[in-house]
């Protein structure tokens, strides 16, 4: 049995996850979303917590990779990951390092050197950015905000509903994708990986996924790329979300 391993991003919890474990579960998958240390609590609690928790405002990028590049060298060679946001990131990654039979990168945050000037960008990230802004004190968004950066097509009791699903989140992950721990030789990369992009995402464009996934142009392994229309960086858990998830699938069939 081919075995699923979901990541999931920045400012959410792997509850994001649920729908679409259950989707590919039915489809003969086994499945496993687990949750980024410190993280595996309820949007709620994690809030509740809130400045700071357990140190997380000390947790970096190369905290997570680490966690996950442990998990998956424990798995069995068929493991496939899927990430979103940050998660994309961490796809990559692990695939560089040899780990996972395949990959699929949602509105993938992009590896270090892979960069845009689209306004859109640099105001979703610039509260992690921000230099004035103290780095060791985790960043919960408001709900301003996360329309922005994630659905501002929500509005309403659905705004509301997604945005209990936001919880805080240590600026120094965000931040590593600026240094090393981010760093990818595009050329090492020997398993097929999948590029999805939300044509309307404001903090991750889709013009960013695309030059990320040209950045793999001499890399002789399969490497795809899709642009959903009308999709924000809330695609996964957005009405419509089994569109991207069949796409998917029928992706990972046909390999």
């Amino acid at each position: 049995m081919k075995k699923v391993v979901f990541i999931h991003g920045m400012f959410v919890t792997n509850r994001c996850w649920n729908e679409w474990m259950e989707y590919f579960s039915q489809r003969g998958f086994e499945c496993e979303a687990p949750g980024w240390p410190l993280k595996d609590f309820s949007p709620s609690e994690l809030r509740a917590k809130h400045p700071d928790f357990d140190g997380e405002g000390k947790m970096k990028l190369a905290d997570i990779v680490l966690f996950f590049e442990k998990r998956i060298s424990q798995l069995k060679d068929n493991t496939i990951v899927i990430g979103h946001s940050l998660g994309g990131l961490i796809v990559q990654i692990l695939l560089s390092k040899g780990l996972g039979s395949a990959g699929v990168a949602i509105d993938s945050a992009p590896p270090k050197g892979v960069l845009t000037t689209k306004l859109s960008f640099l105001k979703s990230n610039w509260p992690v950015l921000n230099p004035f802004s103290p780095r060791a004190m985790p960043l919960l968004l408001t709900k301003k905000q996360f329309q922005y950066d994630f659905a501002d097509h929500l509005n309403g009791s659905r705004l509301d509903h997604a945005y209990e699903g936001v919880v805080p989140q240590s600026k120094l992950v965000g931040l590593g994708a600026l240094t090393n721990d981010a760093k990818i030789d595009f050329t090492k990369k020997k398993t097929p990986l999948l590029f999805i992009a939300g044509e309307r995402d404001n903090i991750i464009p889709a013009s960013l996924n695309e030059s990320n996934y040209q950045k793999y142009a001499r890399n002789n392994s399969r490497t795809d790329f899709k642009i959903f229309p009308r999709r924000t960086h809330y695609l996964i858990n957005d009405d419509g979300w089994q569109e991207i998830a069949d796409y998917i699938l029928n992706w990972l069939n046909a390999l």
